[in-house]
């Protein structure tokens, strides 16, 4: 007898398609599993067996063979679980599952037959969707993250004996009893529900124009989101929430943050300890815009195939995200890798910011790594079988210090630097010639001079205004392009909406060549330029915004006043 139940599993971020082929034959009791299954899956055997004998259910014994197409995919992970449980029990002529060929089955069994919650079912229901999937069945703890993808009917349970038809025996429907089963059926057609789609029987074939029998059971488990914001206190939340009118002075340096978040550009701050670079950047994430309907569905998907979405009922991400990876991380940890790769903190980080802390801390090698996302916006891991591609379009922004005691340039009386020359270039050869050209704006924190009776300190809510606005421009000016911020432009694009008068261009040429600046770095000045006159309202870059781009390499400009 064949039957034939639907699943997926993530390849990469993305949800692939997996149908989960059923075949009991005559011969000696085994169960084999083919197509290319990890261990979680070939070890699925004993959770299914178990579950189904403790549910009342009768494990066949016969020749089981389970097939999961296409045969030339690697599998991994515990998802198919139901599938393989459901498609065995219909096969066997003990259960009778309807929208079997339209409906999607995940989840992992436990020994007693309750349904345990797996990873990536975003991707995997958004998968069912583009296929032409109506509903998914998945555990309760997955059917919030199910229910974000809009147009497909979401059933959730928590134990496999829910799927059992009403007045149904403890042991099950025996194998025997099918046909006279099945005139029962014909018998109530006119007072039993139809669904659009056919019904899986124990031998496997459709059955048309017969109701199925549990569809009155599955509306009990349909799951109906409804999602709330988490409540808070006004009061404390106000009190909590990180504010720039907490950070006393560096207005200069608030400047160039809302020119990095403006046009999402790289930005790293350079200064002694305690002048406030950690504060500063920890707050940036407040004055970015919301992601769009699109960039949320994106970036969810991200965190549910990573396993860090930790809250669905709330909706999808609309905040950006913010990544704050520890020093010690390595290449793979950064990047993402495994057998079957899965997003790193680059991905993660996806349409965010990407903090990485006293940047030279990090290994040399795995800094390294950054080069191919901050210059591509997405990351290329590849494996024996297949390459995948995970998007890694982000904010890149660091902290370091000067030197590495950190007083280097403090002007203080009480700490001085006791660096030798050399022992500041090895500190700064951490960072590469390439990786900083790929850093747009380059800013010193310095020590400020007066603590008390500082001036008015620009705010968060003013500082997002500015950042809004030159967004809702540059989303004007890119509508007809597949890029949001000033900081994707290249090429034609470049040229024609960052176009430079002939002034402005003679000036950056001769800061190029009293610099030696790369002609990387000569676009990245021309894109902050772009941005700096958003934010200004200009239509076109004046020499004084190229000017203020400029201004913006100080490791540049320390590196060739050096030499």
């Amino acid at each position: 007898m064949y039957g034939k139940m639907h699943s997926a599993c993530l390849y990469g971020i993305e949800g692939v398609m997996i149908g989960v082929e059923i075949d009991l034959a005559n011969g000696l009791p085994l169960t084999n599993i083919i197509g290319l299954p990890d261990s979680a899956i070939r070890e699925a055997v004993e959770r299914v067996r178990a579950a189904v004998k403790n549910c009342g259910y009768r494990y066949p014994q016969q020749r089981v063979t389970i097939n999961l197409a296409p045969a030339d995919l690697r599998k991994e992970g515990s998802a198919f679980d139901l599938a393989i449980a459901l498609g065995i029990l219909t096969t066997s002529a003990q259960l009778i599952m309807p929208a079997a060929a339209k409906m999607l089955l995940i989840g992992e069994l436990a020994l007693d037959g309750s349904l345990r919650p797996v990873t990536g079912v975003l991707p995997m229901v958004e998968a069912a969707r583009r296929a032409g999937f109506q509903a998914v069945l998945v555990p309760r703890g997955n059917a919030a993250e199910a229910a974000l993808i809009s147009g497909m009917n979401v059933y959730a349970a928590e134990h496999l004996q829910e799927l059992k038809q009403k007045g149904e025996a403890t042991g099950g429907v025996d194998a025997s009893e099918d046909g006279q089963h099945l005139a029962s059926l014909s018998n109530t057609a006119s007072q039993q529900p139809i669904l659009p789609f056919p019904v899986i029987v124990g031998s496997g074939t459709a059955v048309q124009d017969k109701p199925p029998v549990l569809a009155e059971d599955l509306e009990h488990l349909k799951y109906i989101p409804r999602y709330s914001d988490v409540e808070v206190n006004p009061a404390a939340d106000g009190l909590m929430k990180e504010d720039y009118s907490d950070v006393l002075g560096q207005n200069h340096v608030k400047r160039a943050l809302t020119i990095a978040a403006a046009g999402m550009h790289n930005i790293v701050l350079m200064g002694p300890p305690g002048t406030g670079k950690t504060m500063l950047i920890k707050r940036l994430p407040g004055i970015l815009p919301s992601l769009s309907d699109s960039e949320s569905l994106e970036v969810t998907k991200i965190f549910s195939a990573a396993g860090k979405l930790k809250d669905a009922h709330s909706g999808l991400l609309r905040s950006r995200p913010f990544r704050s990876p520890h020093h010690t991380i390595s290449g793979a940890g950064l990047i993402g890798g495994g057998g079957i790769p899965k997003p790193g903190e680059v991905s993660l980080a996806h349409r965010g910011i990407l903090f990485l802390d006293e940047l030279p801390e990090f290994s040399r090698n795995v800094l390294e790594v950054l080069r191919q996302p901050l210059e591509d916006g997405l990351v290329t891991i590849s494996r024996a079988r297949a390459a995948f591609t995970f998007p890694a379009q982000f904010l890149l922004a660091c902290s370091m210090n000067p030197c590495s005691c950190g007083y280097l340039g403090n002007g203080g009386t009480h700490q001085r630097c006791t660096c030798s020359p050399a022992r500041i270039a090895q500190y700064r050869a951490k960072i590469s010639g390439p990786l900083l050209d790929r850093i747009d704006m380059q800013v010193d924190v310095p020590r400020p001079k007066e603590w008390i009776e500082q001036g008015p300190s620009m705010s968060s809510a003013e500082m997002r205004a500015e950042v809004s606005r030159a967004q809702l421009i540059q989303a004007e000016r890119y509508k007809d392009l597949p890029i949001s911020w000033n900081s994707e432009l290249s090429g034609a694009a470049l040229r024609r909406y960052a176009y430079l008068n002939k002034e402005s261009s003679q000036l950056l040429h001769g800061i190029l060549e009293s610099l030696g600046l790369s002609m990387r770095a000569h676009d990245r000045i021309i894109k902050l330029a772009r941005t700096i006159a958003d934010l200004a309202g200009a239509s076109a870059i004046s020499s004084a915004h190229l000017a203020e781009a400029v201004q913006y390499r100080n490791l540049d400009r320390q590196v060739f006043t050096e030499e």
